[in-house]
């Protein structure tokens, strides 16, 4: 920004002619990111940079009347479950569009709504996971430039603990729904075959965050949207303000679905090493002349054009050497007319991004006795205490049993844990166990392994059996539900020297029982034998 005696330099009108200029193109100062406007922008330039790249205005007439008498105060928040992806760039450039806008961004990190999602991230790790997710969001900002004094970082369990909160949780409870509740969580929250009420208080206590951060505004991806409305609907039944909502599109993973922490291939961790990246965007769905769902050319659109404003392809010159695009529709329009090469957008965008990722690798590469984790404990370090609830172990229905395609000692199993989906679970049983005799069982199901390709096939959790001379899969009542508290997949290893089946063939660790609410679990005939 310069100084405002630049400004006496120009005549008004000359200046109101520029600023009609910059208008009419689309484009402030702060959307070229040089900082060259002499004066604070317009409301309606202020509307442009909030706006812009955004799927959905929920209030903009509110919006635009709050611009024309002060800045606007935003929040973002994520729950703090998986490992961020380079799709949170996504956000993070969209709040550096906020703060070109003269808003107050406030970042919360919803460390209380990680827990009530089904428990993805245990209580026990809750605070760790939460400082990693300070440390990540705060270097891929500082990585684009955000300037961190500017922003105002927040924990839910600062203030969602308080005896304030606790008293408008209940009161909106007294109100809801249990219908509306699920609805609003539909898109966000974990759907299982038997939810937990958990699940139906996530929709309230985000509404109750608007009031509580002294917000105008909530910033999310459209998948936000229905608990959006639950907002706008509930928070007046309260007393409280119906605030603005603005939505991001869902960006296209690298497969062409949504980029997802759960789905390996289609996102790349801020973590992963140039060769990963490499080979990330190798295999990214990238269709010459196809712009739907094209995850690499929606990073560009989302991510690099708002920092940059620009961006280059690089190609030999062979092919009509590099070229600098400073509108985005021409960089589609030339893809959709295969004027630009899949590999060249691809190889364009490899270099721009390992740009953003090297700040971020080199501050988590660099030794620090303080350094943050993502999921616990360090590599080299043991558990504080080694305990099988640490594993997230399930109940489960096999629906099918089939031949593997590639193996004939391997069988692939569907097997029901009471998710939206049934699970694969490749096993090697064929020589142990008849198709007839898993199908319709009851089995014991190790859920939190990280998913394996076996011969081909992904294997999304182990069939935990007891083996002595043979191997015995252990059985269990008729009650589908989790049998211990998740999950550390790590410690898989500790523990198992401790699984096994007592004289009376129950499933044991350290000679204690293995149960469900309705009785112990057990193998067939095998005593004594070890469980894996």
């Amino acid at each position: 920004m310069q100084p405002n005696s630049a400004r006496v330099t120009v005549p008004g009108s000359r200046r109101r002619r520029r600023r009609r200029k910059r208008r009419s193109a689309g484009l402030s100062a702060g959307d070229r990111g040089d900082g060259a406007m002499g004066d604070a922008p317009s409301p309606e330039e202020k509307l442009h940079l909030i706006t812009r790249n955004l799927q959905e205005v929920l209030g903009e007439e509110k919006l635009k009347e709050i611009l024309k008498e002060r800045e606007l105060k935003v929040y973002w928040g994520t729950a703090t479950t998986g490992k961020p992806h380079v799709a949170y760039f996504v956000p993070m450039s969209k709040i550096a569009d906020f703060l070109k806008a003269g808003c107050e961004v406030t970042i919360l990190f919803a460390d209380l709504h990680a827990y009530l999602d089904n428990m993805k991230a245990p209580w026990e790790l809750l605070e760790l996971r939460t400082n990693y997710y300070e440390n990540v969001i705060k270097a891929m900002l500082e990585s684009i430039g955000v300037p961190l004094e500017k922003l105002k970082f927040v924990k839910g369990t600062d203030y969602q603990l308080s005896k304030e909160y606790t008293l408008d949780v209940y009161r909106l409870s007294s109100v809801v729904t249990q219908h509306d509740a699920k609805k609003a969580g539909a898109e966000v929250v974990k759907q299982v075959e038997h939810p937990l009420l958990s699940g139906l208080l996530y929709p309230g206590l985000q509404a109750l965050d608007e009031e509580y951060l002294k917000v105008d505004a909530q910033f999310g991806g459209v998948d936000q949207r229905k608990i959006f409305t639950f907002a706008e609907k509930y928070l007046p039944a309260l007393g409280y303000s119906k605030r603005v909502h603005l939505m991001n599109p869902m960006v296209p993973g690298l497969t062409g679905s949504k980029m997802s922490s759960s789905e390996e291939e289609s996102k790349i961790d801020l973590l992963d090493r140039k060769e990963d990246v490499k080979k990330k965007l190798k295999k990214a769905f990238c269709e010459p002349g196809n712009v739907e769902n094209n995850g690499v050319l929606s990073f560009i659109k989302h991510v690099l054009f708002p920092l940059k404003s620009e961006f280059v392809i690089l190609r030999d010159e062979k092919w009509g050497g590099n070229k600098t695009y400073t509108a985005y529709l021409d960089l589609e329009k030339d893809f959709a007319d295969e004027v630009v090469h899949p590999g060249d957008l691809k190889n364009s965008v490899e270099v721009a991004l390992n740009k953003l990722l090297d700040p971020i690798r080199e501050k988590f590469n660099t030794p620090s006795p303080s350094k943050p984790v993502a999921k616990g404990p360090a590599k080299n370090s043991e558990p504080e205490e080694v305990i099988p609830s640490r594993l997230d172990i399930r109940v489960g229905k096999v629906i099918s049993v089939d031949k593997h395609p590639d193996a004939d000692s391997l069988c692939v199993e569907k097997i029901d844990v009471g998710e939206a989906e049934p699970r694969t679970v490749v096993s090697g049983l064929v020589q142990f166990v008849p198709e007839e005799e898993l199908q319709d069982r009851l089995v014991l199901v190790l859920c939190n392994l990280k998913p394996q390709k076996m011969r081909g096939v992904e294997s999304q959790g182990m069939l935990l059996c007891a083996s002595l001379d043979g191997l015995s899969v252990l059985s269990v009542l008729p009650e589908r539900e989790r049998l211990l508290s998740p999950p550390h997949s790590r410690l898989v290893s500790f523990v198992q020297a401790d699984f096994k089946t007592s004289e009376d063939c129950i499933a044991q660790w350290k000679q204690t029982n293995f149960m469900t609410k309705l009785g112990c679990i057990s193998c067939k005939s095998l005593k004594g034998g070890n469980i894996s």
